[in-house]
């Protein structure tokens, strides 16, 4: 008895059926190993927003009633010192400088926040009475970022753009802390990310 094989056009009619099958298969997998990259990106993203945005609310509420020497050495800048336009947005001392190698040095530290180049960055220096020669230590928390916006509270409820505020000078201006800090980072990635944070009882 005669076996009989597959023929031409069925072994044809076959591959071109698994051709099909697979090209769909991998499209599938394609889209799913996007989907997976995607999130993995959005979920880092975030981490990073959510790390940025707890230590700014660190900074902030360990904000101390210490001024500072700017670095000329002719005047004292205040405890917080936010000015639009100035080369850094937000400006300030804060407590709890943890210092497990029992350095020389303060707990206290000197803290700044800007936008440059898109990115936010935090910026502190190793003294708090910095000089021109100091050296700042700049650390990029976020990328791809628009703004940041600084609205200050006062004790009496009044919202400030800058600080210290118009109408506060010599000793008040240095030793006067606001009542609140609300801190927004702006960027096409997260929209408007806000916090508004307590510095003082």
């Amino acid at each position: 008895m005669r076996s009989r094989g597959f023929t031409l056009l069925e072994v044809l009619v076959a591959m071109a059926i698994f051709a099909v099958v697979s090209a769909l298969a991998y499209g599938g997998l394609m889209v799913v190993l996007n989907q997976r990259e995607l999130g993995e990106t959005q979920a880092r993203d975030w981490r990073d927003m959510q790390f940025a945005m707890q230590l700014i609310s660190r900074d902030l509420q360990q904000l101390q009633p210490r001024p500072v020497r700017d670095e000329i050495g002719d005047r004292h800048e205040p405890p917080i010192l936010a000015r639009p336009g100035a080369p850094y947005a937000l400006e300030l001392t804060r407590g709890g400088w943890t210092n497990p190698a029992a350095q020389p040095r303060a707990t206290l530290q000197r803290v700044a926040y800007r936008i440059e180049d898109a990115e936010l960055q935090r910026i502190y220096w190793p003294v708090l009475d910095r000089t021109l020669s100091t050296a700042p230590v700049v650390t990029v928390l976020l990328e791809d970022i628009d703004r940041i916006e600084i609205r200050i509270m006062d004790r009496q409820g009044t919202w400030h753009t800058q600080w210290p505020p118009p109408g506060l000078a010599g000793e008040s201006a240095l030793f006067t802390l606001p009542r609140a800090v609300e801190f927004a980072i702006e960027s096409p990635r997260f929209g408007r990310v806000w916090r508004l944070l307590e510095t003082s009882p």
